[in-house]
């Protein structure tokens, strides 16, 4: 059987990160290389220049191909910003023939029929992902295939965003030369590869802390409950640095990485870092607890926007799985115990290394990139059962004596965001 070799492509504000993937005999992913470059043209998750992001996304994708020996055509890319919304909506669809068991083809027409939802001026459906199914009134099934019945209702979590933003996206990765084959939703992304069943069972929040937003997904009972996005993450404590200190950015950056911390009680007056002086001015001296003082303010603003978000869902007290913090903005030191000591809730860092390999490199397992790993993995579980329910519907033609239908690969084939742009697309993009 031919293994299935799957790009994600992370556009984020601070880099633009490309991986390739597989999966191996063990079912890991297995990393076949990477790429990654400075993303100069996105702003808080929004492409606000077409030109410096299409060149930091060939930088980022060439990496890749000269790293893994793979000739990159489609990617699956991750879309995120302020602009991004959930809400929750039921569907129902009445069956012709209830004596014949639920097809997978049964379960795409409802979930495509939620595509019809009315929206505001400007905004579409980005994704539809069913909760959970009611069979002629028996709730609670969370997969019903195979099963019988005239009647199939469903909770869906529909995401929706702003149409000029996912435009923008598609329109830098064709100037790129690639195609896009998903476009998926970042924290979701971000919560298959740093999150487990047992904790999505339990109920988690996953918090992924990116350059120019702060990303949101709540689980509970193994289903997908809320979806956020903050328009705050790593960029704008490296702005207070900048302001406080009175420093360049570039130095503000490397402070914030190599010396930040988000407690900054764990620091003491005599510690000092020097900043090099501009122009043959004196270096600049920094005590390590002022720094930690702005970061902490900052972050302690970011952290309440995200505890706001959980209580107002109502299910605060039932997420005994607490919250996984991951991205680059994972990696700001005391962070996990600002974020326990304000929510009070069970705090940890997520790294996207459970899912792969053995053979990866340390860099790759990175809080920074549990979002282009899980777009890799998201891509691959998409491709995968699309090549199940291909396969599923040839045997089923061949049982009742029909031609049976060539397999198509998935790239060719592709269901999710193919559909979305057939639907908002039609006449392409110029």
């Amino acid at each position: 059987m031919e293994t299935e070799i799957i790009v994600g492509l992370d556009i984020g504000t601070t880099k633009i990160a490309a991986i390739v993937g597989s999966r191996n005999e063990l079912g890991k992913i297995e990393v076949l290389g990477y790429g990654r470059s400075e993303s100069i043209g996105v702003r808080r998750g929004v492409i606000t220049n077409i030109e410096n992001t299409v060149q930091s996304i060939q930088a980022a994708v060439k990496e890749a191909e000269t790293r893994s020996g793979v000739n990159i055509r489609t990617v699956n890319v991750g879309i995120a910003g302020q602009h991004i919304r959930s809400l929750q909506h039921k569907g129902n669809m009445i069956r012709r023939n209830p004596e014949s068991e639920i097809s997978q083809d049964d379960l795409d027409t409802l979930t495509s029929s939620m595509y019809n939802l009315a929206m505001s001026p400007g905004e579409k459906i980005i994704d539809v992902i069913p909760q959970e199914y009611t069979i002629d009134g028996e709730s609670g099934v969370p997969k019903p295939r195979g099963m019988t019945g005239h009647q199939i209702e469903a909770n869906f979590h529909i995401i929706t965003g702003q149409t000029s933003a996912a435009m923008n996206i598609l329109k830098c990765v064709q100037k790129a030369g690639y195609n896009v084959e998903n476009m998926i939703l970042e924290p979701l992304a971000s919560s298959e590869s740093v999150l487990s069943e047992e904790e999505k069972e339990a109920g988690v929040v996953l918090v992924d802390i990116g350059g120019g937003t702060t990303d949101i997904a709540i689980f509970l009972d193994g289903i997908i409950r809320h979806t956020a996005v903050i328009p705050f993450g790593g960029d704008i404590i490296t702005e207070d640095i900048k302001t406080g200190c009175s420093i360049i950015k570039k130095h503000a950056e490397d402070l914030k990485v190599k010396f930040g911390s988000a407690l900054a009680r764990e620091n003491k007056n005599e510690e000092v870092v020097a900043i090099p002086g501009l122009r043959g001015r004196d270096p600049k001296e920094i005590t390590l607890k002022n720094l930690a003082n702005i970061i902490q303010a900052r972050m302690e603003e970011i952290i309440e926007y995200i505890y706001q978000e959980i209580k107002s869902t109502g299910l605060e007290k039932r997420l005994i799985g607490g919250i996984v913090l991951t991205g680059g903005g994972a990696m700001l030191k005391h962070i996990k115990q600002l974020t326990q000591f304000m929510t009070g809730m069970d705090t940890r860092i997520g790294y996207p290394n459970e899912h792969l390999a053995s053979t990866v490199t340390e860099e790759i397992t990175s809080p920074m990139y549990s979002t282009g790993i899980g777009l890799v993995m998201m891509g691959l579980k998409r491709a995968e059962n699309q090549s199940s329910f291909t396969n599923e519907s040839n045997s089923t033609a061949a049982e009742e004596g029909s031609t049976p239908t060539p397999v198509v690969k998935p790239s060719q084939k592709g269901k999710g965001i193919r559909d979305w742009f057939d639907r908002f697309f039609q006449e392409g993009i110029k």
